[in-house]
């Protein structure tokens, strides 16, 4: 395979993971598209919904906005190192494209509270200064900063509620933590040149596969056991990136099966036009919970929401790349980040 080819494949299967990932969010955002107020009448759970219910703290929560993260931070290497090569000023043309993501999250926060898009802005301003860092220096920083947050996980589970370093331990375990963590991590993958060579290193991939995957299986069962625990939030946390580190080394893996890889090109587009999807979601999403009569989403009602909404985004995603090269959402954050010149 030349290097051309090689290169064209691997940017498939970030489309694919990220296109995966997308549909996981979906299962997290969907109870939070309609706000929950106290006159609503919540739905009690069957034994379905409480099986569905573990199902996703196991296997998707804080796992796929995480996933989605480290693809940003793959993203931000890709990005500023193209603008380089044109001798354009990667951290002014970075800088630009984070306040456009800003302000396209903030015109989605009135229709979806829970959007992600601002969030993602602000910290990836945190990014910029690793931009020239030596590779070495950003592993240091991303291994430094994961340690005191797993620590103050463990903190959290072992400190009183009201002890005098619970706020700063909150501060620190906060999901913007976790997301910062996957930026760094994507940008120092990408850096250390792993994303085009995944073929080259699957000896030392799935070296990173076996050693999480007992990981990931002890974090399931420890969540599995504490299903109604006060602390599950937090029990989740601690297993997330191992969690993380073996879903995306498992995917790449697996996609450099050609007939797998084939095989997700739908979802690929799904993920070629991520953030018009992402934003897409939420007006799709409240638009079947009220066909359905839907004012507070059960794991049930998610799992039904979520499949249609994904089936949905296959048909129009698919149909819109035979005419067009990029999504709609994509092309205008494209112009407010270069302007005419692109």
């Amino acid at each position: 395979m030349n290097a051309a080819t090689s290169s064209q494949k691997r940017i498939t299967s970030l489309d694919i993971i990220r296109g995966i990932a997308l549909l996981g969010i979906l299962f997290i955002n969907i109870p939070a598209f309609k706000l929950i107020t106290e006159d609503m009448v919540l739905p009690t759970y069957s034994k379905l919904d409480e099986i569905i219910s573990m199902i996703i703290s196991i296997l998707i929560t804080k796992k796929f906005f995480s996933i989605f993260s480290f693809l940003f931070g793959i993203g931000f290497y890709i990005f500023t190192s193209r603008v380089e090569s044109r001798g354009d000023n990667p951290r002014r043309r970075f800088t630009r494209r984070l306040l456009s993501l800003f302000l396209i999250g903030a015109i989605q926060i009135p229709f979806f509270f829970g959007s992600i898009l601002p969030i993602y802005a602000v910290i990836g301003f945190l990014l910029l200064p690793f931009y020239k860092a030596k590779l070495s220096t950003t592993c240091k920083w991303l291994g430094g900063i994961s340690g005191v947050y797993v620590i103050s996980l463990i903190a959290a589970l072992m400190l009183p509620e009201k002890h005098a370093l619970s706020g700063i331990v909150s501060f620190i375990k906060s999901d913007s933590t976790l997301i910062f963590i996957m930026f760094l991590a994507g940008f120092a993958v990408a850096k250390a040149d792993w994303i085009r060579n995944v073929g080259a290193l699957k000896k030392q991939i799935r070296f990173i596969q076996m050693i999480t995957f007992p990981l990931f299986i002890g974090s399931s069962i420890w969540i599995a056991s504490q299903a109604n625990s006060e602390q599950l939030d937090i029990i989740i946390g601690i297993g997330t990136i191992p969690t993380v580190v073996f879903y995306v080394s498992t995917l790449f893996l697996l996609l450099e099966k050609e007939k797998i890889a084939n095989a997700c090109t739908p979802i690929a587009n799904v993920g070629r036009m991520a953030l018009t999807n992402y934003i897409a979601q939420s007006f799709i999403g409240l638009a079947i919970m009220s066909v359905m009569n839907v004012e507070v989403a059960s794991p049930t009602d998610t799992v039904i929401i979520a499949t249609l909404i994904f089936t949905i985004q296959i048909i129009y995603t698919n149909i819109w790349f035979k005419f067009f090269k990029m999504g709609p959402l994509e092309k205008v954050w494209r112009f407010m980040t270069y302007g005419k010149q692109k």
